[in-house]
């Protein structure tokens, strides 16, 4: 879904995107500077700003100025040197360490966003709109707020804006956020029972494709393969490429191959372990090391019914909202 966001300022520009308006000479050769990584939220993305000439260190919070004005954020990657060429544009500065004070005020404003969540939802309430309030954060000088909701269609929230700009009396956003984000707002725990991995650790979402479950070897059952937002796992891309290079050097299930044992069919593997299992001749079922098992003959599986099969699980997928037409999530 696309994110869909306004403001009382007619400034839809409203994220925390590190970029000046001028960027460098095309013809400029690179050269070596210095950044720092900062998160503004846990497991959030991850952007660049220029040290200035603070020691700054792992977890340090500073202040930046971002789009929403100013900002305290947590040091995630040390001061280091790079090429120019790696950043598109030039830097912003680390505005400071932050103090004290600041690091109080920034407690005190989301205490605030709370409450400010909590007048929102009566008003979305009263005005009947069908969207789905997640969170609601300040900045650090109070005079911006962003309210994040997530709604089944596009919700036209015209007099929703007006009446939170005279309520709070500041510059106010909101934006829309997909399953997948939202799931990332508002935490929880997954079937693995651990905290979700997009709100514990993951910075950034990667596409995720039916294509990884299937060579996986996992059953296409939206049960057994989609997360808590309702789309495929995350965690479907973690060992992913590893079973691809594995099952490009292990024999097809129903092939012949020859072991130390004698001729026998594949009906299994282990890419985890690196073993093929085999039933020999004797009807005898063994698990062989890759190294001991050679192809001598084609598959002699059914690959019609099998392809009948994914369809059908394909199909049950897509009326679920789980992958699109693509096959991705």
């Amino acid at each position: 879904m696309e994110e869909q966001k306004t403001d009382n300022t007619n400034n839809t520009n409203a994220n925390t995107e590190n970029t000046v308006s001028t960027p460098p000479p095309a013809n400029a050769p690179p050269t070596n500077i210095k950044i720092v990584g900062v998160r503004f939220k846990r497991a959030g993305r991850i952007y660049y700003f220029d040290p200035a000439d603070f020691e700054l260190g792992m977890n340090d919070l500073v202040v930046v100025e971002t789009t929403r004005g100013l900002e305290v954020a947590r040091v995630a990657i040390p001061p280091k040197q790079i090429m120019s060429s790696e950043i598109e544009a030039p830097l912003k500065a680390v505005i400071r360490k932050a103090e004290p004070a600041e690091i109080q005020h920034s407690t005190e404003m989301e205490a605030k966003g709370k409450e400010a969540l909590v007048e929102c939802n009566k008003i979305i309430t009263r005005l009947n709109l069908q969207m789905k309030l997640l969170a609601a954060e300040y900045s650090l000088d109070g005079g911006h707020l962003t309210f994040f909701f997530s709604a089944a269609e596009r919700v036209d929230f015209r007099e929703l804006v007006r009446e939170l700009a005279g309520r709070f009396k500041v510059r106010v956003e909101l934006r829309q956020v997909g399953a997948r984000d939202e799931a990332k707002i508002c935490g929880g725990y997954g079937r693995c029972g651990r905290q979700l991995c997009c709100a514990s650790f993951l910075s950034e979402f990667v596409p995720i494709s039916i294509k990884m479950a299937k060579e996986q070897d996992l059953p296409l059952n939206p049960l057994k393969i989609s997360g808590v937002c309702g789309r495929l796992l995350c965690c479907l891309a973690y060992e992913h490429t590893f079973y691809r290079e594995m099952k490009g050097k292990m024999p097809r299930d129903g092939q012949t191959v020859t072991t130390p044992m004698g001729e026998a069919h594949v009906v299994g593997s282990n890419p985890l372990k690196g073993t093929v299992i085999v039933e020999l001749e004797s009807q005898v079922t063994v698990e062989l090391p890759i190294s001991d098992v050679k192809v001598s003959g084609p598959p002699v599986t059914n690959n019609k019914v099998e392809n009948s099969n994914d369809e059908k699980e394909l199909e049950g997928l897509k009326e679920n909202g789980i992958i699109e037409d693509n096959g991705k999530s």
